[in-house]
């Protein structure tokens, strides 16, 4: 049984680890880099080690150094949390020749879904919808361009190993698809080391629509319901919810037995993410399985009230899955808004600094996983996310009437952030129809609206200071002649 959990990460999700590994009696290791000497996730759990410069390569992604910890702290098992390296093959095995318990999938499994086409072929042998594409790995330029012309423009030129939006682009013609491969290539080198291309079919209008999965080691496998992810910047994901408004009952239950398919055709084991796109005639399409906890778990933990990393402390260590298929069940609805630290109008560049003052969304319904304190600092070496605000209710309209009361009382000083768009999103006809896909930024001229959402605010700011000012005015002037009344009425009493 697992006694000392070291999270091999920092921030918002590290604290999210040590809560449940405190209520479950689990001690806690934290580790640190130069930049985060004072982040709360190194004051609350219960032995904290500093790995190195601020760098992620010096620090969070230096392998050796986070073993040495472990095993110098004796701690039995590791959490990598997400980013960093939860979908790290080489350290998973790491972990495995060191007889450490990995909290995730096995090494060969987390091979095997990081590689996109070996990935697919499983896919394709388990008879389960993939996207129009290269059916291997393309060896040069010239083949991806034949088999480009043959599925027809537009495409997308994918690396193997990217993620996270990287190591993507999408080309409408030859001439761009020639300019991207080594473009692609060397994005994909840099963030992941290594580079494979494939092409696929660009799908317009669609929906990104992801699985919860969990698997254990006895081979019981539940899907934990949907989450829709459509609305994106640059392919990354910036609000979530559940369940998802194209979603019935009955294509829940059928996209949900391919996932149950998916993670045995893969040896998976643990909780993990099937990814599909939802194309606009309403089939669903597999992209990818995410081996490791998704960012936006907690709204899949409002609605079936599950703890999903107990689940995945319970399955690494050995045990059954305690419920079954037929037990879960969806009660709510949940919207989780990521709090970057960005600016919208640059190009959500990152915003960074110090944050002297924070004030934190609470109340009913509301859920808010962050590192933020008043006098902590966004750091600019890491991922701009601060904070996952999240809100439940029993129906759809009491969670974004809940999210966005929340995002009214979220202060964050210092720092430009996500906030406002959010804000205005969660306003238009079109989210509150459910009308979402990937383009919706763009489809709806959603930055536009932004702009507009502002200039009224600070012009309701100048009539509402206006009006204050005139009702101040207005109240001295009473006071002045109240005062004089009364001082004349003292003087003919006392004459």
């Amino acid at each position: 049984m697992i006694k000392k959990v070291l999270i091999a990460n920092r921030g918002e999700i590290a604290l999210r680890v040590i809560k449940t590994c405190k209520a479950l009696g689990i001690k806690t290791v934290a580790v640190y880099s130069d930049e985060d000497y004072n982040s709360l996730h190194v004051k609350h759990a219960n032995e904290a080690y500093h790995i190195g410069k601020a760098a992620p390569k010096e620090s969070y992604l230096n392998q050796e150094k986070i073993m040495q910890v472990i095993l110098a702290s004796g701690a039995d098992a590791v959490h990598p949390g997400y980013g960093f390296l939860s979908e790290n093959s080489d350290f998973a095995k790491l972990c495995e020749d060191n007889k450490v318990n990995f909290i995730g999938p096995t090494s060969e499994s987390m091979d095997l879904c990081g590689d996109k086409m070996r990935c697919k072929s499983a896919m394709l042998k388990a008879k389960i919808p993939t996207i129009p594409g290269s059916p291997d790995l393309v060896k040069d330029v010239e083949e991806a361009l034949n088999i480009a012309n043959k599925i027809g423009y537009p495409v997308l030129l994918k690396s193997v190993y990217g993620g996270g939006g990287r190591g993507i682009r999408l080309v409408t013609n030859d001439k761009e698809l020639r300019d991207a491969y080594d473009t692609v290539t060397g994005e994909s080198i840099a963030a992941f080391g290594k580079s494979a291309m494939l092409v696929e079919k660009f799908l317009e209008k669609i929906r990104h629509i992801e699985y919860q999965l969990a698997r254990d080691k006895h081979g019981n496998a539940v899907h934990i319901f949907e989450r829709e992810c459509s609305i994106q910047r640059r392919n990354q994901k910036l609000i979530e919810q559940t369940p998802s408004p194209a979603v019935d009952q009955k294509t829940r239950e059928k996209i949900g037995e391919l996932v149950v398919k998916a993670a045995e055709a893969v040896g998976y084991t643990n909780l993990g993410t099937a990814e599909f796109l939802r194309a606009d005639n309403g089939e669903f399409y597999f992209i990818e399985i995410n081996a490791r906890l998704q960012v936006e778990h907690p709204i899949t933990e409002l609605v079936s009230g599950l703890d999903l990393v107990k689940l995945q402390i319970d399955i690494a260590n050995g045990e059954p899955i305690p419920f079954q298929q037929k037990d879960l069940r969806m009660n709510g609805y949940a919207i989780e808004c990521r709090i970057n630290a960005e600016d919208t109008f640059l190009d959500f560049a990152p915003s960074t600094g110090p944050v002297p003052d924070v004030s934190i969304p609470s109340g009913p319904g509301v859920r808010c996983d962050t590192y933020l304190y008043s006098g902590c600092t966004v750091s600019p070496y890491y991922d701009s996310l601060m904070a996952k605000l999240c809100t439940w209710g029993q129906s759809f309209e009491e969670s974004r009437t809940r999210m966005l009361n929340a995002l009214d009382d979220f202060y964050i000083q210092g720092v430009e952030t996500s906030i406002p768009l959010y804000k205005t999103i969660l306003k238009t006809d079109e989210y509150k129809k459910g009308n979402l896909s990937t383009d919706f930024l763009k489809r709806y001229g959603i930055i536009e609206k932004l702009e507009k959402d502002i200039k009224d605010e600070k012009s309701a700011n100048k009539e509402s200071a206006l009006a204050a000012a005139i009702m101040h005015s207005e109240y001295l002037k009473s006071r002045v002649k109240n005062s004089s009344n009364s001082s004349s009425s003292w003087k003919n009493k006392l004459g």
